[in-house]
């Protein structure tokens, strides 16, 4: 009987400590370890439309989330590709949690460089945001959630369905990349590499200067507006 007390007491305390882990907020340990937030949960400080001053309009603070909302069209964005102007990153380790609706698709970047004229994706890597089962985009491998976008499939694929949380943690370090989803490292890769060029050789990209060229050494951390309800949060980096 006490060990059932026990055991019982324990699950009661370790439920009340994980609902006590609230979102966008840094754990003492997190902060000891250099970790920032990029989202407060309540504003959009920081973040700015791609190629503007100003925040895209069709993003709200939803769910203690930032949200890009479908578009009247689904697959076709506003122009609402959106990044965080405060500062550019080179290594680093970043922390994001996604949930996408049904059929859905968006899209991480780093190392984004603004070309006036161009999309978010002109010249930045991207980890892919995708429901896997019924997004149309899903007949490539390396077009699935947590891949490098058109280059480098998500294996193991771990990612959950549509309207579940996933997170994605993708870590740079002097060229050296890693994406681990929910828990599993899922991609590893070398840019700018013999290695790098064939992979973009192999692309949709192999024509697009940005690609060819690049890309940059740092930029900014990016989020796309993709034409899909697409929720973001607990957005955190440490620089290496």
């Amino acid at each position: 009987m006490k060990t059932t007390i026990f055991t019982l007491l324990f699950a009661v305390c370790c439920a009340v400590n994980l609902q006590a882990q609230k979102d966008n907020v840094l754990s003492k340990q997190e902060q000891k370890n250099g970790w920032t937030l990029l989202f407060d949960g309540k504003s959009f400080d920081g973040w700015r439309k791609c190629n503007s001053d100003q925040m895209a309009s069709n993003w709200k603070i939803d769910q203690n989330s930032m949200k890009v909302e479908r578009g009247e069209k689904a697959g076709s964005g506003q122009g609402g590709d959106i990044l965080f102007g405060k500062k550019q990153y080179k290594n680093f380790e970043l922390s994001i949690d996604w949930k996408i609706e049904k059929g859905g698709n968006s899209g991480i970047f780093y190392y984004v460089v603004e070309y006036p004229g161009k999309p978010i994706y002109y010249a930045a890597p991207e980890i892919q945001v995708l429901d896997n089962w019924y997004a149309s985009d899903n007949k490539l491998a390396n077009h699935l959630a947590g891949s490098l976008y058109d280059m480098i499939p998500a294996l193991p694929q771990n990612a959950k369905p549509a309207g579940e949380w996933n997170t994605i943690v993708i870590r740079v370090e002097n060229g050296k990349a890693t994406h681990i989803q929910n828990g599993v490292k899922v991609v590893e890769y070398e840019i700018w590499t013999p290695e790098w060029k064939d992979l973009v050789a192999k692309s949709k990209f192999k024509d697009w200067p940005g690609f060819k060229d690049g890309p940059a050494k740092e930029g900014y951390i990016g989020l796309q507006d993709h034409g899909y309800d697409c929720w973001f949060k607990n957005i955190k980096i440490r620089e290496l």
